[in-house]
C-alpha cells in the first residue's frame, strides 16, 4: 500500500503525534511491507487559498505556483491518506488547514445531493483513496476537545474512516514516562496491524486508544509543576 502522512506539527520529527503515527505504521509494517511517505507541511511552501474558485472552474489550475501542486499529485498516487496533526484550539495547525483547503481542485464548483446533504462533484478520481486522523492532545483526557477536528475530518471525507485521538500525547516525548507510553504505543501498533490487515480497526480498541494513559487529575498536576 502506498500511504502519504501530512505531519501537520510544526514540531517536525519531534512530534508527539507524530510518534503515536509512526507506531501505527510499524503495525501496518508488520502486516505486510508499505511504501511510506512522510511530508512535514511545515516545510513547504503553500500559499493561502484566496477563494477565487479559479481551479474549480479551470479544469484544476491554481493561481499559486507553489509546492502543492506537486503534493496534489502524491495524495493521487497515493492508497491511504493519513493526517497526523496535534490539536491547535480544537483544530489543525494552521499549515495543515492550508493544505486542506488548496485540496480545492480535485473539485468542481457543480454540487450533487449525497443523502441529507451536497457535496462538489470531483473533477479528479480519488474513490480510490482511504483516509485515517491520528490527533494527539495536551490536554487530560478526550471529552469536549477533539470533536471540532474530528466533526470537519468527517465532514471532508465522508465514509467509516478511523480516527485515533489520543489524549496526554506529550508524554510520548517523555523518557520517564514510558511505562505507561510504550504499552499505549503498543496498542497504536496493534491499530495499525489490524488496519492493514482488515481496512477497519475495532471501535474498542479505538476507545481504548483514547483514554488517559494516567489519571487526569495526576497528569493536569505535572504539566502545572505540582507533579
Amino acid at each position: 500500500m502506498k500511504i502519504l502522512v501530512l505531519n501537520g506539527s510544526p514540531k517536525r520529527e519531534n512530534s508527539d503525534t507524530l510518534r503515536i503515527t509512526r507506531a501505527f505504521l510499524d503495525g501496518m509494517n508488520d502486516a505486510a511491507a508499505q511504501e511510506i511517505h512522510i511530508i512535514h507541511v511545515i516545510d513547504k511552501h503553500i500559499e493561502p487559498c484566496t477563494g477565487c474558485f479559479a481551479c474549480m472552474r479551470g479544469g484544476g489550475d491554481c493561481i499559486h505556483d507553489d509546492d502543492m501542486q506537486a503534493i496534489l499529485e502524491e495524495i493521487l498516487a497515493s492508497d491511504l491518506l493519513i493526517w497526523s496533526f496535534p490539536l491547535y484550539c480544537y483544530g489543525m495547525p494552521a499549515p495543515l488547514k492550508a493544505l486542506l483547503d488548496r485540496t480545492l481542485p480535485l473539485s468542481s464548483m457543480a454540487m450533487r445531493k449525497v443523502g441529507e446533504r451536497y457535496e462538489h462533484v470531483e473533477q479528479a478520481d480519488y474513490s480510490h483513496l482511504r483516509y485515517l486522523m491520528i490527533c494527539g492532545c495536551g490536554f487530560p483526557n478526550s471529552r469536549h476537545n477533539f470533536e471540532p477536528a474530528i466533526a470537519q475530518f468527517r465532514l471532508c471525507f465522508p465514509g467509516r474512516h478511523p480516527i485515533l485521538a489520543v489524549p496526554e500525547s506529550p508524554m510520548f516525548n517523555a523518557p520517564e514516562a514510558a511505562v505507561v507510553t510504550e504499552p499505549r504505543l503498543a496498542l497504536v501498533r496493534k491499530a495499525g496491524h489490524q488496519f492493514a490487515r482488515t481496512r477497519g480497526i475495532a471501535p474498542e480498541l479505538i476507545a481504548e486508544i483514547g483514554t488517559p494513559m494516567i489519571p487526569e487529575e495526576q497528569y493536569a498536576a505535572i504539566v502545572n509543576g505540582g507533579g
